[in-house]
């Protein structure tokens, strides 16, 4: 399910139900490019924690890779108990130094880092099991918000309103769309301020977003999801010329001080509004008559959403519960609920 050498994805079966298995971890840092250089990631890959590295120290550890990666929030030692409780995969009360070794390497991965901080989300594909480098997640039956699951290098190649009608053509009916924009909406909640902080949609595509058999939203693809710490680490005193310069990912992207030539932390577009973005072509087409006129006005209000996150708390939420209420009573004390 993958075309890169070193991030390979694979559908299979496990205890007969369909999975997700993905192994080999993707050098954070761009690769050289030399011949060696996978196998040169590979050999560094399991170098931490060093043998003779007592329990304590590994627990440390922990805390401070988390406390980079997620900010400073006062749950992370309970994260921590969960990762160590998620290492021990014999279940014999102890880590021993191949099982801390496989969790290091594995939460390197933005990923497997994610699926962890909201493991007990109900959008997030379940983890089941891991070895090494090789992790293995539920399989989300649609892969995708629009049927019309395209190869990225074909995606350009088709016409927009092509590619449009016939995801109209093929999508679930209405009620079920509702359905899954419920669910969509439940996690952009989730992530906003969740357990273990706040996170980033930074590449807000169809082709991330999923469901399952029953029409609830599964996120498909966590890898464009990152913490809000990481993104304000990466454009904290970032040098720029324009807001394009204040970029993470494909869409988070702060302003540019033009006066000091640096970046600002703050990312400028919410997730609710780029996920709006998505529902105006997922939602609208087909919409019941009597709803249509409401919810365009709903979408447009949340399509334009901006500002500091903190000024607009409770305006994102407003907008958040009012479309949410407005889809949820029609399809309420329907087969679709």
């Amino acid at each position: 399910m993958s075309t890169s050498s070193t991030h390979q994805v694979y559908s299979g079966l496990w205890k007969e139900k369909p999975v997700v298995i993905q192994c080999g971890i993707e050098d954070p840092v761009k690769s050289d490019g030399a011949p060696d250089s996978v196998l040169r990631q590979e050999m560094t890959l399991f170098d931490k924690p060093t043998r003779g590295t007592s329990m304590d120290e590994f627990k440390e550890m922990l805390q401070s890779f988390l406390k980079a990666n997620l900010g400073e929030q006062p749950s992370l030692s309970s994260l921590v108990d969960r990762v160590i409780t998620l290492a021990d995969v014999n279940q014999d009360g102890k880590v021993s130094l191949a099982e801390a070794k496989s969790i290091w390497a594995l939460l390197q991965i933005n990923e497997f880092l994610l699926m962890v901080a909201l493991q007990e989300k109900e959008h997030t594909p379940k983890l089941l099991g891991f070895c090494g480098d090789l992790y293995v997640t539920e399989r989300v039956g649609h892969r995708s918000l629009y049927r019309l699951e395209m190869p990225h290098y074909l995606q350009a190649l088709v016409p927009e309103a092509l590619s449009s009608n016939l995801n109209h053509w093929l999508a679930p009916a209405w009620p079920r769309r509702a359905r899954i924009t419920i669910g969509l909406l439940e996690f952009v909640e989730e992530v906003f301020h969740g357990s273990y902080g706040s996170f980033l949609i930074c590449d807000a595509s169809p082709y991330h977003v999923g469901y399952n058999s029953k029409y609830d939203c599964k996120m498909a693809n966590l890898r464009s999801v990152t913490p809000e710490a990481v993104v304000r680490g990466f454009l904290k005193g970032r040098r720029c010329e324009t807001n394009a310069d204040c970029t993470y990912g494909r869409d988070c992207t702060a302003t540019c001080d033009r006066l000091v030539k640096q970046c600002n932390t703050e990312v400028v577009q919410p997730n609710l509004a780029k996920v709006c973005m998505l529902l105006q072509d997922f939602l609208l087409f087909g919409a019941p008559s009597d709803l249509r006129g409401d919810l365009e006005k709903q979408l447009r209000t949340c399509v334009t959403l901006s500002g500091l996150a903190s000024q607009m708390e409770v305006h994102h939420s407003l907008v958040l519960n009012n479309l949410k209420t407005l889809l949820w009573k029609k399809i309420s004390n329907t087969q679709y609920s």
